[in-house]
């Protein structure tokens, strides 16, 4: 399982204008921003766009300036793919260190859309276990119950994250991801799809 939500991208106007300045050709600039603030790619500037993502990173530094920012949910097994990807991103998450224990643990808490009937059996079981133990931490705060619930925590447990990266960050993480055995990558990257221009710069574009 995994959600993307509250999607902004910003600094599109920036990074264009930005790709001009080797050239100088500032005058051929027609991009607009619309009434509702979105930005919109005149053809001049488009074609330039197209031209710079086709010849490769060295050239099309401009998309490392267009910055996504995105709450996403996903199971920590599939938050442990994503840190693969620390240069030029930054993610603030909900703290299991801190809150783990300030409410109960229920089924909606993990991801076991792909589990089979006997894991799901397990999973209900795991969970009665952490919210007793859970209980008696915040009777006792003793520290090796809350230790307890730390170690015996499983990694579908959903964690949010809210995460900032470039467009150059979402292009690396499409081409590497596409393909994956994980379905919550195929749900990342259809997304990734969905950002502003992202088909018409990196895919209808090879």
């Amino acid at each position: 399982m995994i959600k993307l939500e509250r999607t902004s991208v910003m600094n599109f106007e920036n990074a264009m204008r930005g790709a001009r300045n080797p050239l100088n050709s500032w005058d051929r600039y027609d991009s607009t921003i619309d009434n509702e603030g979105n930005f919109l790619f005149g053809n001049n500037d488009l074609k330039l766009a197209k031209k710079l993502c086709h010849a490769g990173t060295d050239h099309r530094k401009f998309i490392r300036q267009i910055f996504i920012s995105v709450d996403i949910t996903a199971p920590i097994y599939w938050w442990k793919e994503y840190d693969t990807y620390k240069v030029g991103t930054v993610a603030n998450s909900t703290s299991t260190m801190h809150k783990i224990h300030s409410k109960s643990f229920s089924l909606e808490d993990f991801s076991t859309d792909h589990m089979v009937p006997v894991a799901v059996k397990h999973m209900e079981s795991t969970i009665t276990v952490l919210e007793n133990i859970r209980q008696e931490y915040i009777k006792t705060n003793d520290k090796a119950l809350w230790y307890s619930i730390i170690q015996l925590l499983p990694e579908s447990y959903n964690q949010m994250r809210t995460c900032t990266f470039s467009y150059e960050n979402a292009v690396s993480m499409y081409k590497a991801r596409l393909g994956h055995k994980l379905e919550e990558w195929h749900t990342f990257c259809d997304w990734i799809c969905s950002l502003p221009y992202f088909k018409e710069l990196f895919i209808e574009n090879n």
